[in-house]
């Protein structure tokens, strides 16, 4: 039997897009910006759950590949996702699936949210380096793994993951009230 789409579950992605895109904006320029993005992607996820948050994520992206400057600078448009970086916010979606499918087949449960957030964090990691160095070796010429994962990766493992704990310790305190 098909679940119907609940107006209240519009709301909720609504909601989740709107706190990624006002999060983004908060941004320390760099190659890579150094933003609330990821912040507000793992607390979209803890609160709203694998689906619709995972949902809210796409509607960001998408917001942002149709022109609407919701990426980090007031940025937006396709070129932004072609670009250097864009393989990074594409990893947000690719975290929402990962986050999605391990909370669907191993339940809600504290151990099981804590390493997709780390899993789905390293595929984005992964699919954003393998896009820079694709997109830059193109336009530019060749770039190495380390020159990449210095530039992109490493300067952000440590916020991320402080991110993430201040995600899932906000996330508890939410859910609370959602539910």
């Amino acid at each position: 039997m098909e679940k119907k789409i609940k107006t209240l579950d519009l709301v909720y992605v609504a909601i989740g897009a709107t706190l990624i895109t006002a999060c983004s904006w908060i941004s320390i320029p760099m190659t890579v910006p150094f933003t609330l993005q990821t912040f507000a992607v793992f607390a979209v996820l803890l609160v709203l759950g694998g689906k619709r948050g995972t949902i809210a994520t796409l509607v960001y992206v998408l917001m942002g590949t149709i022109g609407l400057p919701v990426f980090s600078g007031f940025s937006g448009g396709l070129g932004k996702i072609l670009g250097n970086t864009g393989g990074y916010i594409v990893g947000f979606i690719l975290m929402g699936l990962i986050y999605a499918a391990a909370i669907r087949f191993f339940g809600e449960k504290i151990y099981v949210e804590i390493a997709a957030l780390l899993i789905g964090l390293v595929v984005c990691y992964a699919f954003g380096t393998a896009w820079f160095m694709y997109v830059y070796m193109k336009d530019t010429g060749t770039v190495g793994l380390m020159t990449v994962l210095s530039l992109c990766v490493f300067p952000f493992i440590i916020p991320d993951l402080v991110k993430m704990a201040v995600a899932f310790t906000i996330s508890r305190r939410v859910k609370t009230v959602i539910k």
